[in-house]
């Protein structure tokens, strides 16, 4: 390679300049503040040139336009939607996977993205408790994810009442109920509605004061219509609360049903499971049919990167993978497309391989037990300037209430103005909140008290 402008040398050392200059400002820079679109706009937009532009001015134009509207996601203080940073070795090996531009759809398009993917996915299902029998998907998140696994379970519980959905489609087919929370993940339901079981099919149960199912209301459920073929959704982790799911009760009730599937959606709480002091949440684990969950949340994966897990490779492969002749190697047991919705792949493996590496078991649990403790020291933090802490800290999430909801909504919108963190709001149980994740491995008691400090000076302030 040749180190003229423009060239491809030139053009990936530029580019890795820039992201290594813009992690190494993320403890420093605002973590966001009021995106101004129209400039973006201006910058980044106008009619397409007529001609070619060259590559380094493509890529220096780049840079510049886009820097107002970043977010500072991967950095120690941003606490929105359970997004995690992204793991030094984790960025590297992403950055690798792109510049090799691998096409991870079968061993024959790529036999490194596939052994890669079938090793790391083997570790994962050591962490996470989950039988080493399990295939494993690599998809692009937890919609992704919870659709497979929700497919799969609709193939099996069909097929046990004797119908082939994938010949048969689902027009005459017997009913299928599913049982889930009323405080499911709205993926879930998105999830039904792609698969033409519909949110009607949804048999609601209750949840508990933190937002666990209640196990004694899914008895109920459960028993009223025992002979339908039934789909359990389960979860480690409320999206709100992070209270998890009693799965070894839950589960035992949906094995008194004749064709049933378990389905657990732990899209960030199914990590507690790699950590001695929150395992316990996630006791019977190893039980469930399916699971979902997100490498790009505590793993600390860049974006993108869902895992599906099947207990039943056979059922996994009828369910999502298909053939055609011009595709050399489709549809054999083992490929990575067998296992997800994507035939066009980027090769997802290589970063949660080097995650994994450089964490090794004892890492990803200190990740999981520091971040819980910082969840709890930013409550602490927060209750201790007058706050309301609405949840019991389980894990990472943390719901504050700063006396109305009009308050509440007016301290978010100054906290994520002014810059020193950046977390979100949500509605629970008819209240507005404050919702706080904390999920990033960079993240320090530093950051934890610099932004209870913010989060207050601005409520003070209002």
């Amino acid at each position: 390679m040749t180190d003229e402008p423009g060239s491809v040398a030139d053009l990936i050392r530029t580019a890795a300049e820039a992201v290594i200059d813009y992690r190494a400002g993320l403890p420093h820079r605002p973590v966001a503040g009021p995106a101004d679109r129209a400039a973006l706009l201006a910058a980044l937009g106008g009619p397409l040139p007529a001609g070619p532009t060259s590559p380094d001015r493509v890529i220096d134009d780049l840079v510049v336009a886009a820097d107002p509207g970043l977010v500072a996601t991967a950095g120690p203080r941003f606490f929105g939607f359970v997004i995690g940073g992204s793991l030094p070795a984790a960025t590297a090996a992403d950055i690798l996977a792109v510049g090799w531009d691998q096409v991870a759809f079968n061993a024959i398009s790529s036999p490194a993205a596939s052994v890669v993917e079938e090793v790391a996915g083997g570790w994962c299902k050591q962490l996470l408790g989950i039988p080493a029998s399990a295939s494993v998907g690599f998809g692009t998140g937890a919609q992704s994810a919870n659709t497979v696994g929700l497919a799969t379970a609709r193939h099996q519980v069909l097929a046990a009442a004797g119908w082939d959905v994938e010949r048969d489609g689902l027009a005459g087919s017997p009913r299928v109920r599913v049982v889930a929370s009323v405080e499911r993940h709205a993926t879930v339901d998105r999830s039904l509605r792609l698969l033409g079981l519909g949110n009607a099919s949804v048999r609601p149960v209750a949840a508990g004061p933190q937002g666990a199912i209640d196990i004694n209301d899914l008895a109920k459920v459960l028993a009223d219509e025992p002979t339908m073929p039934t789909i359990v959704v389960l979860q480690t982790g409320n999206v709100n609360t992070g209270a998890c799911d009693d799965l070894r009760a839950a589960i035992g009730l949906a094995r008194t049903v004749e064709h049933s599937w378990v389905h657990v959606d732990g899209a960030f709480g199914l990590w507690a499971a790699a950590c001695p002091q929150t395992r316990a949440l996630t006791d019977g684990i190893e039980l469930a049919d399916s699971w979902c969950t997100d490498a790009h949340k505590w793993l600390n994966v860049p974006y993108d990167c869902g895992l599906v897990f099947c207990a039943d490779p056979s059922a996994h492969v009828a369910a999502a993978s298909y053939s055609a002749a011009y595709l050399t190697g489709a549809g054999t047991a083992g490929s990575p497309s067998d296992y997800v919705l994507e035939s066009s792949r980027r090769a997802r493996g290589f970063a949660v391989w080097a995650a994994l590496r450089e964490l090794g078991e004892t890492g990803v649990a200190d990740l999981v037990a520091r971040c819980c403790a910082l969840a709890r020291r930013f409550a602490d933090g927060l209750a201790a300037g007058g706050v309301e802490i609405v949840n019991d800290v389980v894990l990472n999430q943390v719901l504050a209430d700063f006396g109305s909801d009009e308050r509440t909504d007016a301290v978010i919108d100054a906290v994520q103005r002014e810059g020193t963190c950046w977390l979100g709001g949500t509605t629970w149980r008819g209240r507005r909140l404050m919702r706080i994740s904390v999920s990033n491995h960079s993240t320090t008691e530093d950051d934890i008290d610099r932004s209870v400090a913010a989060v207050l000076r601005l409520a003070a302030g209002l």
